[in-house]
């Protein structure tokens, strides 16, 4: 009983350490707390606690969150005030979203998910390419966004786009439901990497892909913060930690990495 009494006043002063260190960083109590009696469960069968999963660092990237999972440094959401950049006329060329549509492989009658959809850049060029049999769920943690891909879809009278409201630790993707996950520019924003990508693994139906859209980070070149960039050796390593294993490397794009998974044995 004593033990027990000891390891729980040890965890609560070291979650009270940690909510000092992200009011340091700026970022409010909030933004770090709600998930914290997950990630730092209080010893329930045992009074050895379990590594934590994220890192709070005092000291880190001003473009990032101040908070680490496996060495790298997550970095800032993109808010609703975003969607100007998002649309800007120059992502055509820069980004070549045809160039990604065609390298996913597409025949018609899938169900995609636009993982981190914004406004939908990419998620109507995937509902034209799946067709009136295929489906396009859009996810997206921000109401603003979802009401933005609403907005498009009843202007361009596409029917085979669902929005769906996802969490920071969970994408609400149908289990066994998914052909292919998309995720353009997000992936180094999630808060929890490791929930939602298990969660997307548990949403792949047989010999379903997960596809990255990644500015290289083994580009010093690239004009991209560093914290919004990820290179293939350590995207790899994050994926092999949920069960995802690499399929392909497409370098055709002028700055991005196209990075293909799928489901491990």
């Amino acid at each position: 009983m004593l033990n027990f009494l000891y390891c729980r006043v040890r965890s609560i002063r070291r979650l009270a350490l940690i909510a000092l260190g992200a009011l340091a960083l700026g970022g409010g109590f909030s933004a770090i707390v709600p998930a914290l009696p997950t990630l730092y469960p209080l010893p329930q069968d045992s009074v050895a606690e379990p590594p934590a999963r994220y890192e709070v660092r005092a000291i880190h990237d001003p473009n990032g969150t101040g908070r680490f999972y496996m060495g790298r440094e997550i970095a800032q959401v993109m808010g609703a005030g975003g969607i100007d950049w998002l649309e800007r006329p120059e992502r055509e060329e820069q980004e070549q979203p045809d160039v990604v549509i065609s390298a996913l492989g597409l025949r018609g009658g899938e169900v995609v998910a636009d993982l981190g959809a914004g406004s939908g850049y990419f998620t109507f060029r995937l509902a034209a390419r799946v067709g009136s049999t295929g489906k396009v769920l859009a996810v997206d943690i921000q109401d603003e966004m979802l009401e933005t891909l609403r907005r498009r879809a009843a202007t361009m009278g596409v029917t085979n786009v669902e929005e769906v409201k996802g969490a920071e630790s969970d994408p609400h993707l149908p289990a066994r439901g998914v052909d292919l996950v998309l995720l353009v520019d997000v992936y180094h924003e999630l808060a929890y990497p490791y929930e939602v990508m298990t969660k997307v693994r548990e949403s792949l139906r047989s010999g379903g892909r997960v596809v990255f859209v990644e500015y290289r980070k083994e580009d010093p070149n690239v004009p991209i913060k560093e914290v919004h960039k990820m290179s293939v050796e350590h995207l790899t390593k994050e994926m092999k930690a949920v069960g995802l294993v690499r399929l392909k490397v497409v370098e055709s794009l002028p700055s991005q990495h196209i990075v293909i998974f799928t489901k491990g044995e």
